[in-house]
């Protein structure tokens, strides 16, 4: 009763958090439950009874079970504990096996709910709800088409080649390529979607720009392309997200607090 209580509880949980309803897909298992986003379509959790054998685990039986979608840093802080297996018939290099069965607080599953929907969310549906507002990038700065170097400096401001998917409040960490090869700057976007109509001489080809403040310069030596690649960096040809673990070295190397 107590594992189906858990369960109720989750369901009327994310009811009221986010709106969503169980759907229950499939004939052959009409008990399991996926929860998924109204948007985009995207699941961020299924809750299902499995067999222990399925699961890996020894006697007869089935478990109450959640799966979830999870960073790497995550999956590596939750994988060694009692109650979490790799994700059951899902990528378990992005998903989780959460045990609902007494093993796991309910606080945790609910934290880890919530980061999944957090994870697979629409960047409207965040900051509609108000949760991860930014987004934090790596950006290459080639010194052939711009001596970032000579110019920007803390408290500056810059109008840079914008990606699609960057927005205002995002905050932009830049790479200065080789001769340099390593990350320079920590920026906040001030403004988006600025026209650019100015004649270039060179084969870049910049139809808007942003606006973005430098919060911080750091030392060339601190965070080179062999620190980046240890936290799977190891190239940057275009904007990419900056991983969470690379973001709290950098903040650990430069004595800063990992937030914004």
């Amino acid at each position: 009763m107590a594992k189906q209580n858990l369960i109720r509880q989750l369901f009327d949980y994310v009811l009221t958090q986010y709106g969503t309803k169980p759907e229950y897909l499939w004939k052959n298992h009409p008990n399991y439950g996926v929860l998924r986003h109204a948007d985009n379509r995207k699941w961020y959790a299924i809750v299902m009874n499995v067999e222990k054998s399925s699961l890996g685990l020894s006697g007869a039986g089935k478990l109450p079970v959640m799966n979830v979608k999870c960073t790497p840093e995550m999956l590596s802080l939750f994988l060694p504990q009692t109650g979490f297996l790799p994700a059951y018939h899902m990528n378990k290099n992005h998903w989780l096996t959460v045990l609902l069965d007494g093993s796991v607080e309910k606080d945790t599953v609910l934290f880890l709910l919530n980061a999944s929907f957090d994870l697979t969310a629409t960047r409207q549906v965040k900051k509609q709800l108000g949760i991860s507002r930014y987004t934090e990038w790596i950006v290459p700065a080639n010194p052939k088409y711009y001596d970032v170097e000579k110019d920007l400096r803390e408290g500056g401001e810059i109008h840079w080649k914008q990606s699609n998917n960057i927005a205002a409040d995002d905050i932009v960490y830049m790479y200065v390529t080789e001769p340099t090869g390593a990350i320079r700057y920590k920026c906040l976007v001030l403004e988006v979607n600025i026209p650019y109509h100015k004649k270039r001489t060179d084969d870049l080809q910049v139809k808007r720009v942003m606006k973005i403040r430098c919060l911080k310069e750091y030392d060339k030596t601190l965070i080179l392309r062999a620190k980046m690649a240890q936290f799977g960096v190891t190239a940057v040809r275009g904007p990419r997200h900056m991983p969470y673990a690379l973001k709290q070295e950098i903040a650990m190397l430069s004595g800063e607090s990992c937030e914004k």
